[in-house]
């Protein structure tokens, strides 16, 4: 059992980041001890998704990169976590098309060089006290990519095949792989959650959301993949953080969770919620922002559909998703109108503007 959150210190990976910063605000808000942001901040990780947060008593940011194993181990001779929260990860499925080696080196080495540290600071803990403490939980935050792709029907279940279709989810994949093994193996006390998109403020302006967002209020063209029929079930970014917390702080050692939003919707769909929204809030002097949608070459290699059966979380942990995808894209949406600033600064323009995954040669 992790101590009660006023006694308890948790070490979040990648806590920079869109959903890390998400979980560092949850775990403040549940009051934890010590909260240790290890983030190198890459293009993705920015300082500002915690301005306000870093006032926090508790709270310190370690610049630290996972995939030096050494400093790793330094880190927890020195804080001594109670639990581990490993988001830190190369995301961007079209990014590992055009350059794989960063997400094996991350997604794969980093995750090893934790689970070797955690092992480490456990047999430590095991032999140099008469009343060893317990050892850390390490959880996994992983993705629903790991599965592959579903046809029309079926979901997603914690027991699903492995069948990664991109460098991205082939990495992440494994990294889910040595988890489960470093627990079987080495007794890490270890849990794996796989959720659905995420989806609210401060995701890096490259994912769909805020490119439809930012491509609109600046009247360019939107792009759409294909014919927009590929499917996703979309998670607001503050109900995953909340089911995180529940997962990290009380589920089952050796067990997966997966989590979903109970929101499926094909990018198509998605991309036209948000122009009708912005019908709304700032309409255009010409036209509709519908207007701009524009069909642009499949990525290959593109899933047809994900969706989450949630039941176990729900079932076991007592989470339920709190915001509908219409109410949280609303959200989003006004968030993004209202931080134009942030996403200058974290580089909207310019992610926004250059087409990544063509596959094509180096």
């Amino acid at each position: 059992m992790l101590p009660e959150p006023n006694q308890c210190c948790v070490m979040v990976t990648g806590g920079a980041g869109f959903i890390g910063s998400a979980v560092i605000r949850q775990l403040i808000a549940d009051q934890y001890a010590a909260i240790i942001n290890v983030d190198v901040l890459t293009y993705a990780g920015n300082e500002s998704t915690l301005t306000k947060e870093s006032a926090y008593p508790g709270y310190r940011h370690e610049r630290t990169d996972i995939r030096d194993a050494g400093a790793i181990r330094e880190l927890l001779d020195c804080y001594h976590p109670d639990a581990i929260m490993h988001l830190a990860a190369e995301s961007h499925v079209d990014r590992s098309i055009d350059g794989p080696g960063d997400f094996i080196n991350t997604n794969i080495h980093g995750t090893y060089n934790l689970l070797e540290a955690v092992r480490a600071e456990d047999e430590r803990r095991a032999t140099e006290s008469d009343a060893p403490a317990a050892r850390i939980r390490f959880h996994h935050i992983s993705t629903d990519e790991v599965f592959g792709s579903l046809g029309a029907t079926g979901l997603f279940h914690e027991d699903s095949s492995y069948q990664p279709n991109s460098p991205y989810s082939a990495s992440k994949a494994a990294s889910d792989h040595l988890v489960r093994a470093w627990g079987e193996t080495f007794g890490i006390n270890a849990v794996v959650s796989n959720c659905s998109n995420n989806y609210g403020p401060y995701q890096y302006p490259e994912k769909l959301i805020p490119v439809v967002i930012h491509q609109a209020m600046a009247g360019n063209p939107i792009p759409v993949y294909g014919k927009g029929d590929n499917i996703r079930d979309w998670l607001f970014v503050d109900d995953h953080a909340r089911a995180l917390v529940m997962v990290m702080s009380r589920g089952q050692s050796g067990r997966t969770y997966n989590i979903g939003g109970d929101a499926e919707r094909t990018n198509l769909e998605v991309v036209e919620t948000i122009c009708r929204e912005l019908d709304e809030i700032s309409p255009r002097t010409e036209g509709r922002y519908s207007d701009l949608i524009t069909f642009v070459k499949d990525r290959p290699g593109h899933d047809f559909r994900y969706a989450i059966d949630a039941s176990r979380i729900k079932n076991e942990l007592g989470w339920q998703p709190q915001e509908r995808f219409e109410t949280g894209i609303q959200r989003t949406i006004e968030w993004y109108l209202n931080n134009q600033q942030w996403v200058e600064e974290v580089g909207g323009k310019q992610s926004s503007s250059i087409r990544l995954g063509l596959g094509g040669p180096r």
